[in-house]
């Protein structure tokens, strides 16, 4: 296992960059600790899987220094960096059984049998695969044959990093859960670092310590799933991570006060003057914000849809040209549309040209 530093990395599918908007991949510096649970976050084409492949040797950077501790790797094989990676689509020798292909990662280095068989039977335990280990891979579901990939990335106990590249795709639903549980349990078994590629909030959120949320070839923000969803650096953070995710309007500034739409709303701090061309939102998720009766305090709104999704309902709300979704538990005070919404100002953001500003406790 190795401490993983990522030093000005930057790519360019085009050639040598001469700037940033000529790169796919811009400015990266990351740390990553030895042992640790990490995942790349974003949407398709936001750069995850470039940086994944700069990591494992797949892709040699246009600019910048991978470090495998003090080592630097830069240059070096896929192999000789010791690396496994678990790609989305599973890669298995469908005339070998599960056991020959769990072992031959093992077998291929030398490893004795009598060190090989505890260790795959062990493992195949863990997978749920331990029916099916004298079973050709060929006969298997891909389910299954996804648990062998998986399997012969975590087999080696001496790799450097685990990296895994929206391995789930072609999961079933009901078995994602599982394995995403039984990665966690792994990741603390075994303490292996583990790097893991995925556009999904929910598998990123739980498997990882640390996520990276990425967009447009940037990071936008590296934090606990925690701090991602209480404190989005970045309004693309917001958007992404929530269902729904964050409401994020338009908004001026009036010393302080926060003016949206012509409604003033103090927040209780002082923000520095942002000047006249920047682009001023506020944002504030769904589940901090309340809904009361028209007659109390708040923001005047009228509701104009109700999405009951069983735990809770997410009620769409607008005032004037501008729509916010609320979660709410109970709408029987809230009879005839119209209502008012209050903001938890203590988890209410400011923006400025897409990046938080955190201003000043008055």
């Amino acid at each position: 296992m190795a401490h993983i530093t990522l030093e000005n990395i930057a790519h360019s599918y085009t050639g040598n960059p001469e700037n940033h908007e000529d790169c796919a991949l811009k400015k990266v510096n990351l740390s990553w600790r030895n042992g640790g649970a990490y995942a790349l976050l974003g949407p398709s084409g936001c750069g995850k899987t470039t940086l994944l492949n700069i990591i494992s040797g797949l892709l040699h950077p246009s600019r910048g220094k991978v470090l495998f501790d003090t080592e630097d790797v830069t240059g070096m094989s896929t192999e000789q960096r010791n690396i496994a990676q678990i790609f989305q689509f599973p890669v298995v020798y469908d005339t070998m059984t599960v056991f020959q292909n769990l072992a031959f990662p093992l077998k291929n280095r030398g490893r004795k049998q009598k060190e090989i068989e505890p260790r795959v039977i062990e493992l195949a335990k863990i997978l749920g695969l331990e029916k099916d280990l004298h079973t050709r891979a060929q006969h298997l579901t891909a389910d299954s044959k996804q648990k062998i990939s998986l399997g012969r990335g975590l087999i080696r106990k001496s790799v450097n990093a685990i990296l895994f590249d929206e391995p789930l795709t072609v999961i079933d639903p009901q078995l994602k859960w599982e394995l995403r549980s039984q990665l966690k349990f792994l990741h603390k078994k075994f303490g292996f670092t583990m790097i893991y590629v995925t556009h999904d909030q929910t598998e990123a959120l739980t498997f990882a310590d640390e996520v990276v949320v990425m967009y447009e070839g940037e990071i936008v923000q590296t934090g606990t799933p925690e701090a991602l969803f209480e404190k989005p650096e970045h309004t693309f953070v917001g958007y992404f991570i929530g269902s729904p995710g964050m409401n994020v309007c338009a908004c001026e500034l009036q010393g302080n006060q926060v003016v949206i739409d012509g409604y003033m709303l103090s927040l209780g701090r002082k923000y520095p003057d942002l000047g006249s061309n920047s682009k001023i939102e506020i944002g504030v998720r769904p589940e901090h914000l309340r809904l009361v009766p028209s007659d109390r305090e708040g923001l005047p709104v009228k509701i104009i849809k109700v999405d009951d999704i069983g735990r809770h309902r997410i009620v769409r709300v607008v005032f004037n040209n501008t729509k916010f979704n609320v979660i709410v538990s109970d709408m029987t005070e809230l009879a005839d549309g119209n209502c008012s919404l209050v903001f938890d100002t203590e988890h209410t953001h400011i923006y400025v040209d897409d990046h938080l500003v955190s201003g000043e406790e008055l």
